[in-house]
Order: C-alpha cells, then structure tokens, then sequence
C-alpha cells in the first residue's frame, strides 16, 4: 500500500498562502467556559511570508480568580501575582492581533475566551476570521492516531520542550500550521479559514450550569419545601442579581436550570403577570411559582435529597461486524432516495473488508453513479475520500474524471487510478488489485447507512467531526444536535445545541465551528443527565440549497485513543436537513448509528419535530 510521505511534500519553498496576515495564538486558562472562566497567559507570534516569526508577544494574565486546573498548566496564584490584568495588555495585544487571521490549535476555544476578556475590557477584538489547526490536520487526513498538539508535533519532527506553556505551545504551533499549510497547497485543498464575527456564538442572559449530585425528586410541594436535586428556573427581574442567586441555590443542592421542561420542579419569578415563555410553559405543565422572597424562605431549610448512583456498565467487546437496525422514522419523514440493503450489496462467498484501510476519491460521474460508487466501497472496507488529501491511496476514475482540476496532483503523487470495473470485479469477484496485496494499515470500520456499532464502555468523552467538500464555501451549513429523552423530544430548549447555544449539560455536549467545511459536536456521555437516553446529530443548510448541491457528508466519531467508525452520506437530493448520526442508549450500553435520514423542512421544521420552542423568552 501506497504512503504518502507528508513531510517530503510540504518541504521545499516556505511561502506561506498570501491574503492573510497569519498570527499563531495560544491561550492558557481557568477552565473551559469562556462566559465562565479567564484567561491565564497569552501567547502571539505573527508570522512573515516565508514563516519565521516577525513579531511576538506573551505575558502571564492576573485572572482575579481561582486558576483552576493548576496541574494543567502549572500558574498559581503565586506565579500569577503580579502579573498585569487583561484590560492592562488589551491594547497592545490588539495591536498584535489588528487585522490578523488567528492560527490556533480548536481555534474556537482560544478566539471564544479572548473574545471574552476584550468585551469585558470595554472593547472588540480585531481579528475577524480564524483557522484551526486540528480542522486543518483532519482535512489533510494526516496519519496520525490522533489530533493532539503534541501528536501533530512528533509527526512534523518538532520539538515540544513545554507542554501547556502558552508561548512553546505557540511557537511549536507556527511550525506544524506552516508545514500543514504547504502540504495543503500542494494538495490544492483550501484552508479552512473561518468568518469570526458570522460565527460569534450569542450567549443568553444565563447562568452556568453547575453539575447536580442529587436526584430529582420531582415538583415542589409547599408542605414539605425545597429537597436537594430539585430543578429551579429562574425567570424576569429578581433583587439578587441572577448569578450569585443561582449560585446561592446550587450551593444548597439544587440543580439550576435556564429553561422550563417538563422536569423542572419550580420556577422562581417575582411578577408572574409579565407572561415570559418560562411562566407561560410552567403554567401549562402545572410547574409551581414561587416568588424571590418564598424562595429566601425556603433556601433556609432544604431538605437532604438522594445521591445520584450511576450504574456500573460491563466493558463489552465491540462486534466483530457492524450490524443493521432501521432508523426511526417520524410520520413527517421523507426518507432518502433508496440504496441497495444491506444483505444485497453483501459479498457472495467472500470475505467482506476486502479494500480494508483505502482511500479512495471519486472523479466524475453523476451523482447517483457516485452514491453508487461510494456505497460498494464502503461494502469493500474503504474509506471515500471527499478531497485530495495525504490519506488518499487510489483514485475511482469515473466519466468525466479525467478533466478534473486535481488530476495534475494525482499523476504527480502516482496514485492508482481504479475504474468501474474494478469495483465490479471485487464486488463479485472478490478481486483485490495487484497494488493493494500489501497488508494495510488498521482503520476503523467504514460504516454504511443503517449499520450501528456499540461504542467501548471504558470511554465516555467522543467527538463527531462533521465535513464536506472543501471547495463549497458558499453553502451556509449549520451542524445541530438534539438531547433526547425517552419520547425522543428535548427535555427543554437548553438541550437543542446550535451555533447560538454552543454548549449543553454545562459542556456534556458542546458544538465546535472549527472551519469551513468542518464542525464537531464533543460529548461527555458520562455527563449527560440520566433522562438523556439518545442524542441525534444533524446538519442543516440555509436558504433553499440541498443535500443534493452540497454533495457527500463525511462522519468520523473520533475518541481520545483514535476513531471509532467513520461514514459518508451521500443518498441526499431535495433535503434541507438531515440526522447524520445518533447515540443512544441500549441495554447499559452506548450505541453509535449511522442514519442518514433526510427532510425537505429547514431547520426550523426539523427542531419542532424534536419538540424545541423556538419562541421562548426569559
């Protein structure tokens, strides 16, 4: 099997892509929630054409408060004394960022929190896009176990000397995005640089999440009073700021919520007249309102509640094949355009996985004859490529493929060129092409539309990375996901992540816009509420696009060790929107399914089916 050396490609001239003013940022900080958290140091290298450094700044930042995970990032309150407040060094770090596109490592993690230290300095911040460079590792497809820093730095034979040191984790940063952004050039694979100010997530006036230790016991009696795990919203003007009255009340065991469900045990609200959506939902679910001063009251004498015991799951071997389970389908759903079940695309007296561990991208053809393409390799074990990247090993040559733009590329690399029957011949045949009879490398189970995986039970925290083609920066693509309960609804408004509300379960979920042709949802599935039994995940296009102009979809559910399944979706033709993937829960075990379903209704249609009120107020 072919391997592309990666760092042979990207040697040779350093010029790095004109038309941005490239400054590389690292930021340490006091914890994850930039709304929440301050930063700690800050580090910002602007970088020359050829990129060297021509600039550079860093400084340790006094936060005014706790520093958080000191084993991290080793600043104390000692070594942080002294050092200048942010609204001390917000200008002159201004003048470093001015104009500049921010190069950092989950780049919207480092924009997010100095975004947030400049609006509390009174001001703005003055660069207005962005790019990621784990967007950009995984848009190169770069061979690497994983993503990290650290591992991208070992791959461009970097030396790290001071891990979660905000200026070194810069400087390595600057080498591995310049070596990352000349193989991208010589891939013709554009950069994934991000429009800042039409992604600046709008937080709501809301306090946050503090995880509850007690179980819900349910609805407010007056006789009985407050009981520790009781959900309480707040709605409307109070005399106690909001913030420190929630933080008072999770002081005191109780679970704090931003919005009315039909868990919520009290809503606390000193004019019930104004009729907000909260007041207006507690009404029709038969919720109890108190006022502030009740509340006072009760907050005296809260009453001890029931720990939360989490159920100890048996580790489970994975299956040794991905099995079929039928999506669900809404009486509202417009399936897809049939593909071949699963038992008819099946392999007749051979082994299936033939191709196990290709890349292969399409050139050519219509758009049913590359869903048809794409869906027998996945039947052979590869993996569909939808770009020109570093992982790519063969090349289905389909009609019209020849004129394509990358063929140039192509040729260079030596890339086997497959055609049609090729495919047939291994699909009926069981033909493996005298190339591939080398044993490839080990990759994760390419999944078909339909097939579920059970994902490992020692590992909670995953990520699904969304991405398209590329080249089409003008579809406005909006990655969602939805916290289910058992009636497959959302429990409140606060469980439907989006661009606005990037974050849920106070992180459990959270969405990340890392480019532009990518975005991921992180989640933490042992911190998702024990009435969350399934999230779906799903992508919208804005306007009057389809799925069908956009092109493939490419899933990878990625865990901190390496990737657990990957899937492309590409039956879409007339859908506005489309669930792409699901986890739930089955029988003590979280499971993975790759659905595929679309919809002709936009994102508004799809978030009523899922039982979001878009129109609630505070």
């Amino acid at each position: 099997m072919q391997v592309i050396d990666t760092l042979s490609h990207a040697s040779g001239s350093r010029t790095l892509p004109k038309g941005h003013r490239w400054v590389v940022v690292d930021v340490e900080t006091s914890g994850l929630r930039a709304y929440a958290h301050r930063v700690l140091s800050v580090a910002a290298l602007v970088l020359r054409e050829d990129g060297s450094v021509e600039r550079e700044y860093s400084t340790l930042v006094d936060p005014g408060c706790d520093p958080g995970p000191v084993h991290v990032h080793r600043l104390t309150r000692e070594r942080l004394a002294g050092a200048p407040r942010f609204e001390q060094i917000a200008g002159e770090l201004a003048e470093v960022l001015d104009g500049g596109t921010i190069v950092a490592h989950n780049a919207a993690f480092d924009y997010g929190f100095l975004d947030a230290e400049f609006r509390r300095a009174g001001t703005e911040i003055p660069a207005r896009q962005r790019l990621c460079t784990l967007a950009l590792s995984r848009r190169l497809e770069l061979d690497v176990p994983d993503h990290k820093l650290s591992t991208l730095a070992a791959h461009w034979q970097v030396q790290q000397l001071l891990e979660h040191d905000a200026y070194d984790d810069a400087r390595v940063l600057s080498e591995v995005f310049v070596r990352s952004a000349l193989l991208a050039e010589s891939l013709q694979l554009p950069l994934p640089v991000v429009d800042c100010l039409s992604r600046r997530p709008a937080y709501p006036d809301s306090v946050p999440r503090v995880p509850c230790e007690w179980k819900n016991p349910g609805r407010l009696s007056l006789d009985v009073g407050l009981v520790q795990g009781m959900k309480v919203v707040v709605t409307g003007q109070t005399v106690t700021p909001r913030v420190p009255l929630a933080g008072r009340m999770a002081d005191a065991g109780l679970d704090v919520m931003n919005s009315v469900s039909r868990q919520t045990s009290v809503v606390v609200c000193n004019d019930p007249g104004v009729q907000t959506g909260k007041i207006r939902k507690a009404m029709a679910e038969g919720i109890p309102v108190v006022t502030e001063q009740q509340l006072e009251e009760m907050l005296t004498r809260v009453n001890p509640g029931e720990p939360k015991m989490r159920p100890v799951v048996e580790v489970a071997a994975p299956p040794a094949e991905p099995v079929i389970e039928p999506p669900p389908q809404p009486e509202t759903a417009e399936p897809l355009a049939d593909v071949p079940s699963l038992p008819e695309r099946m392999l007749t007296g051979q082994k299936p996985k033939l191709w196990q561990g290709r890349r292969v991208l399409l050139l050519g053809g219509t758009h049913l004859d590359a869903v048809l393409m794409r869906s027998r390799l996945v039947q052979l074990g590869a993996r569909p490529s939808l770009n020109l990247t570093a992982a790519v090993t063969d090349v289905l040559m389909l009609e019209g493929g020849d004129s394509d733009r990358r063929m140039p590329r192509i040729t260079a690399r030596e890339l086997p060129v497959l055609t049609m029957t090729d495919i047939s011949a291994a699909v009926e045949k069981g033909v493996v092409p005298p190339h591939m009879r080398i044993e490839s490398r080990i990759s994760a189970p390419a999944l078909a539309r339909g097939e579920v995986i059970d994902l490992p039970a020692r590992k909670t925290s995953w990520t699904v990375n969304v991405a398209w083609r590329a080249e089409t920066d003008d579809f406005d693509v909006d990655v969602v996901a939805f916290l289910l309960a058992e009636d497959e609804k959302v429990d409140s408004d606060d469980d439907f992540v989006f661009y606005n509300n990037p974050s849920a379960e106070d992180g459990a979920v959270e969405l990340s816009i890392d480019g532009s042709s990518e975005q991921s949802v992180r989640f933490d599935l042992a911190a998702l509420p024990d009435e969350c039994g399934r999230v779906a995940i799903a992508a919208a296009i804005d306007g009057e696009r389809a799925f069908g102009e956009l092109g493939a979809v490419s899933v990878s559910v990625d865990g901190e060790d390496g990737t657990a399944a990957t899937f492309v979706l590409d039956a879409g033709t007339t859908e506005r929107t489309m669930v792409l993937t699901e986890i739930y829960r089955r029988a003590g075990k979280w499971r993975l399914r790759a659905v595929g379903q679309g919809y002709d209704d936009d994102l508004g249609g799809l978030v009523a089916l899922y039982g979001v009120d878009v129109e609630e107020g505070n």
